[in-house]
């Protein structure tokens, strides 16, 4: 396939009065009068092919092979709109994302972040670079610094992948690759979004193979494990489980649902997305464009007699309305809220216009939690606690002597840290806190009602970790607050 295209002839070479010969692409040479600096040829050669050779000729004859082309090309447009020289645009795209080297490239990038365990990839174009970065264990950590000018061909091959519009850069747009890596099948959530130096993307890895959670294997201690493990076997009633964006919410309650699907109850979720894939439970994707909220899907679900019902997240008054009637008339149900802690879910149900009354009558226990990076095993050492980490825990040196710390190895890609394990605090909602809520009692009062019952907290959590030797100071203050 001839890789040379009108839009690439047109916006490039004849700017910078370059013209291959008339044999090309069989001849690979480009003619020049004016060298062209060490950018564009870079560039041309990226998007040409790496055998191309520039060579020095007269400046009428560039002009005569310019004309050649001109002449050669123009023909692809004639009879066309506006329109047309879009579809042209896209057709370069595409030729631009369907090249070898532009292929290997990205699938590069790819693995690289999957052999590094991420659960992200970011594309972010700057003026003078593409830079490329993954999360890894909850920090951003970068992996590539490209040239700008491979930003429209890297973009446009994942757009590709992801079966979106190749050419349209001006609004945001969501998709979905399916990509095989060994025996493993990955989905990744695909987002683009304009911006000022080009199309900031990413990709959400989503690993088929990681599906099966236990909840014994999130990190809860057993005075927790216990207690949860009790209360999502009830007949009825609502559980929320509460932390920001990132902090394995949806992963607690997909171990939750395979702990209790045994296949004699009806399970039924509404997402957004479905993250993954559950044998034995209906699963419905949310789809706001068609009208399909998670409101609305769960007015629907309750009308299917089902057991137990998993709503991904309450945002407004209208879901945690219908979430909290079906707890109350005979139904399950387990969902997410945005709060910093297990009491203030109660204040924020109230804060979306839900009777107090209605919140004391159907909440069971809300469950609060964070992730923290574990110390890599396989270069942890054994140091001193500082008085410093000391005074920003809150806690005397004399208590925590000696604590753990990663060095750094290849394992861990030198960071110290491999691995993430979940921080809880589980409020279980007694008769006492029941009061205290039906009375009005503000988040701060819920609290210190539940630490008077045995509550602990998401930070005494996490320093039993740091005595264990499974996390550090550092982690504990980026992701708790004092108590």
């Amino acid at each position: 396939m001839n890789p040379l295209t009108l839009p690439l002839f047109t916006n490039l070479l004849s700017k910078k009065h370059i013209a291959p010969v008339e044999t090309f692409p069989d001849d690979p040479r480009l003619m020049f009068s004016t060298v062209p600096d060490i950018e564009d040829r870079a560039k041309i050669r990226f998007l040409l092919g790496k055998q191309i050779q520039f060579e020095h000729a007269q400046s009428d004859y560039v002009e005569r092979l310019i004309k050649h082309w001109r002449a050669k090309l123009s023909p692809e447009i004639e009879g066309t709109t506006e329109g047309g020289i879009d579809e042209l645009d896209n057709d370069y795209l595409k030729d631009l994302a369907s090249d070898a080297p532009v292929i290997r490239m990205v699938n590069h990038l790819m693995e690289r972040a999957l052999d590094l365990s991420a659960s992200d990839i970011h594309f972010e174009p700057e003026e003078k670079h593409l830079i490329v970065r993954c999360r890894v264990d909850g920090v951003m950590v970068n992996i590539e610094k490209l040239p700008a000018n491979v930003q429209a061909s890297v973009s446009s091959r994942v757009k590709l992948m992801a079966k979106l519009d190749i050419g349209e850069k001006r609004l945001p747009q969501d998709g979905r690759i399916q990509y095989q890596m060994g025996d493993r099948t990955l989905d990744m959530r695909v987002s683009t979004l304009p911006g000022v130096h080009g199309e900031s993307i990413v990709l959400r890895i989503l690993d088929r193979s990681d599906v099966k959670v236990s909840l014994d294997k999130l990190g809860m201690p057993v005075d927790i494990l216990e207690p949860y493990s009790r209360l999502i076997q009830q007949p009825h009633g609502m559980l929320l489980v509460t932390g920001p964006t990132g902090s394995g919410k949806t992963t607690s309650l997909y171990g939750t649902l395979e702990k209790i699907n045994t296949g004699e109850k009806k399970i039924i979720t509404i997402e957004d997305p479905v993250e993954y894939q559950l044998e034995g439970i209906t699963q419905i994707h949310v789809n706001s464009k068609i009208g399909l909220t998670f409101a609305a899907g769960l007015r629907s679900i309750v009308r299917q007699d089902p057991d137990i019902i998993m709503v991904g997240e309450i945002r407004d008054h209208e879901t945690a309305s219908i979430g909290i009637e079906s707890a109350l008339t005979g139904h399950l149900v387990f969902s997410t809220l945005h709060t910093n802690d297990a009491a203030g879910a109660m204040t924020r149900l109230q804060d979306m216009g839900v009777d107090t009354y209605l919140i004391s009558s159907s909440v069971i226990a809300t469950m609060a939690q964070r992730l923290v990076r574990k110390i890599c095993t396989h270069c942890s050492e054994d140091v001193a606690l500082t008085e410093r980490e000391a005074s920003l825990l809150g806690i005397k040196c004399s208590d925590f002597p000696i604590i753990k710390r990663g060095r750094g190895c290849e394992r861990c890609a030198n960071t110290g840290y491999r691995g993430r394990l979940g921080l809880y605090e589980l409020l279980e909602i007694s008769d006492e806190i029941r009061h205290v809520i039906s009375t009005g009692g503000d988040a701060n009062a819920i609290r210190k009602q539940a630490v008077a019952e045995g509550m602990r907290s998401l930070r005494a959590d996490a320093l039993e970790k740091l005595y264990q030797g499974i996390t550090t100071p550092e982690e504990i203050v980026r992701v708790t607050r004092a108590m």
